[in-house]
Parts: C-alpha cells; structure tokens; sequence
C-alpha cells in the first residue's frame, strides 16, 4: 500500500500556534464584551436533525446544508423506486441529520425546547464553528465561526443602543478606532417603497438598491426598470439614493417623504430613539450613520438592522444584525422578539492583520526559556521555573543538553524575549544570567530578583 499524502477537505484550515494565539486574542476579547453585557454562553451541537435546519434558510441555503449520513446500513431502508424519484426521496432515507449552518436557527430551537425553564428576556452568546457546502473562494470557507449575541423575549429598543455601545467598546479593546456602523430599519425600506408607490414590492427594491456600492445608481435605476417598477416610482427614489445630508438632514428629509406611510414613520422614530438612547448612556454616535439604502437580511428581519464596516481596507463587513419579531414562530412558539447580531471573527482578524493591530504580547507564548546546560545547571533552576509560574508567567525549559546556538535559536523563533543561563559559575554564586533577546542586555541577578523583573515588564 502507498504511502498517500495527506490533505484537508476543500474550504476548511488548520490554524497553527501563531494563527491560534491570534484568533484567541480576538475571541477573549469578544467574549468579555458579550459577558460585561449580561450575555450568558450557550453551546448547541454541531449536527442538527435535518427537520430543525431544512426550510428556514430559503431553497440556496438548503442546498449547501452538510448531510449527514446515517449509521450502519444507511442503504437498507431504499429501494430502486427511491433511486428514479430523485435526491429529495432518497435523502429522506439516508439522512436523518445534518451540520448546522448557522447559530440562530439552533438558538430558536433551543428556546423552544427549553422556554419552561429560561428567564426572559434571554440573552445569549454563542462562539461556535458552523458549516456551508459553499465553493470556496477567498473570505469563503466551508467551514468557519460565527460569534453571535441574541436578546429574545423583549421588544425594547434598549438592547439595540447596547449593541451599538458592544460593537464601540469591542472595537476600541481591539484597537479599531476608523470604521462606520451603518444603521436603518425594515420599516424605513417599507416607507420608502410606499412613498413611491411600489407598495409591497419592497423585497425587489431592496435586491436592487443593495447593490449601490458595487454598481452605482444608474445600473440600480436600469435594475429597478428591469423589476417592473415605474419611471414615476424610480424618479421619486432617486433622492433616496443620493442624501448626504448627515443624520439629522437624512431623518428630516424621510420624515418629509413619509407623510402618508405609517410604517415608514414608526422606522424613523425607532432610529431617533436608538441615538437618543445611546447619547443618555454617554456612547458616541459619531461612527453611527443612518443609511436609508442599507437592505441586508431582509427575509429575516422586521426592525433595525445595521452592518459595521471598517473604513480604508478593503473588507466586506465585519459586524452586522438586526431585530426580529417572529424567530422562534418555525417552532411553534410566536411572537418572541428578539435582537441578535454576529462578529465575524476570520474578518477582524485579516483587518488586525492588514493594520498591524495585534499586540505584541498576544504574539507571545513563552516568556521565558530557561538553557538547558546539564542535568545539574536544570536541577538548579527548577525551583525558579515552578516560581515564576506560580506568579502567571509563562516559562518553560530546553529539556534537552544540547548546544547553545540550537537553544538560542529555538527562542529566536518562538519569539521568546528572556533568556536565563545558569551555567556551573552562576549556580555557585547564586546570580542566573538574564538576556533580553530583543536588545542583547544581560544581567545577573538573584531568583528573587529576576521574579520582581518579570513581574514589573
């Protein structure tokens, strides 16, 4: 039998020890935030039955659900009439499961399977890998994390000036200070359409105008045409396309146009109060921009909804959600509104990157390397190994009595800024070497002394 190399499936990675302390320092982080807000951690499991996950991602997202098939004789239960009927017969056969594809659809199941014993309103965190049998592409893997935050249960907007104050004290911890969190609602897209009069044609509208960015107002004009609406209807949208008049101009503007739009006007008067919420928990609304034309999940939404973009790189967003009233109703269980939103943590991690943000001691594992010159010089030093862990610093010993270069150099590369030698001469007078690796700076100092050192840098 040939020796095969070995290879990863298609859109999947392995992080190594350096990608790892990264993404480590990006999740704590998050996970603080989510925690200091009174989110409380949920896991579910990474195989859903296909009933809870089928249906609920529209017909493209069923198509990219990872089957799983059943165990044993997964065949046995077929015949050949299964095979001439088609995958959809036959799947039901073979597969009873599958990977989940999302953390909301789990998180709904969740809530109503446990609604008897959770306290509402219910806030939760889930950072949790999640699978798409999607082509992979850059940005796009078959299998990467989501790092999502719910509150269900409450319609208050409170929770979205707390989520507008999350994404601020997150991105501050990370060090993102230049980045635009644009913010509109579902029911401002519905006034719109009313005020042009393509009432209840929202969801074409909104295909079209999603696409400003990339192709530009003309080509989304010639889009709205292709979709059936008026010249009169696309002449009374352009100014929708075109307000750069700063928030209050933008609200003011609407506020005009949605006269006869009742929907339109309720949407204006939640974004007025997500900002008025925000200035009395003395949070910044200057990265907060109110943008009529932003149309993300719309099946999924009903209310506010916001994405986070980080300005100069070139970066889809690394943030987004928004407010729904009727989550949990797939399940059974009506009317529980709820607000979610969702980091995405593989793209924060190339923005760091690109801006060279991450600290330098996330970078670092080992503190520090104690030589390894024989069995006597490591009897020697153990006890201010075990010392110096005990205080929380992160050290460990060459563990075998090899040359000195090789040892140097496995610190060089592990990026591991001390050094301590005790060779025979120090061991007798009671004084280790400390190198500083980045400067070349050696001291002789007493286990004690070199414990207050690494204590103080």
């Amino acid at each position: 039998m040939s020796n095969q190399k070995p290879s990863l499936p298609k859109g999947t990675r392995d992080f190594g020890p350096a990608q790892m302390v990264r993404r480590n320092y990006i999740f704590d982080t998050i996970r603080s935030v989510f925690k200091k807000f009174g989110y409380q951690p949920l896991e579910t499991p990474s195989m859903e039955n296909l009933s809870v996950l089928t249906g609920k991602y529209g017909d493209e997202g069923d198509q990219l659900l990872f089957k799983i098939l059943n165990t044993g004789e997964f065949l046995k239960k077929t015949r050949a009439t299964d095979y001439e009927a088609g995958e959809s017969a036959m799947l039901s056969k073979i597969a009873e499961k599958g990977l989940r594809y999302d953390l909301t659809v789990p998180f709904a199941r969740y809530v109503v399977m446990n609604r008897s014993d959770i306290t509402f309103p219910f806030r939760r965190y889930q950072i949790q890998p999640v699978w798409r049998a999607d082509r992979p592409q850059r940005g796009r893997y078959r299998e990467f994390y989501q790092c999502d935050a719910d509150v269900v249960g409450t319609d208050s907007l409170i929770c979205e000036a707390e989520i507008m104050q999350m994404i601020s004290e997150a991105f501050g911890k990370l060090g993102l200070k230049d980045y635009t969190v644009s913010l509109n609602s579902r029911k401002v897209l519905t006034g719109i359409t009313e005020a042009i009069g393509a009432a209840g044609k929202e969801a074409e509208f909104c295909v079209a105008i999603d696409k400003l960015d990339k192709i530009g107002e003309e080509k989304v004009m010639d889009e709205l045409r292709g979709r059936g609406f008026s010249e009169e209807a696309i002449e009374k949208a352009r100014p929708v396309l075109n307000m750069d008049k700063g928030n209050d101009g933008r609200l003011a503007a609407l506020e005009k146009m949605f006269a006869a739009s009742e929907a339109g006007r309720k949407g204006l008067e939640e974004i007025r109060t997500i900002f008025s919420l925000m200035q009395a928990m003395n949070v910044s609304t200057e990265r907060i921009s109110f943008d009529p034309t932003l149309a993300r999940g719309l099946s999924y939404y009903t209310g506010a909804i916001w994405e986070v973009k980080v300005n100069n790189v070139k970066m889809g967003s690394v943030s987004g959600g928004g407010r729904y009233d009727n989550l949990t109703g797939v399940f059974g269980m009506p009317d529980m509104s709820g607000v979610g939103f969702s980091f995405g943590v593989d793209r924060i991690y190339d923005v760091l990157e690109e801006l060279d943000l991450f600290p330098l001691d996330v970078l670092e594992s080992t503190r520090v390397l104690f030589i390894n010159f024989d069995d006597k010089s490591t009897m020697a030093v153990l006890p201010l190994l075990t010392d110096l862990r005990n205080e929380g610093i992160n050290c460990e010993v060459y563990p075998d009595a090899v040359k000195l270069k090789k040892q140097m150099n496995y610190a060089d590369k592990k990026g591991i800024p001390y050094v301590v030698l005790a060779g025979s001469e120090e061991i007798a007078s009671g004084k280790y070497t400390l190198k500083n690796m980045t400067t070349g700076e050696q001291v002789q100092l007493t286990p004690t002394e070199i414990i207050s050192r690494m204590k103080a840098n």
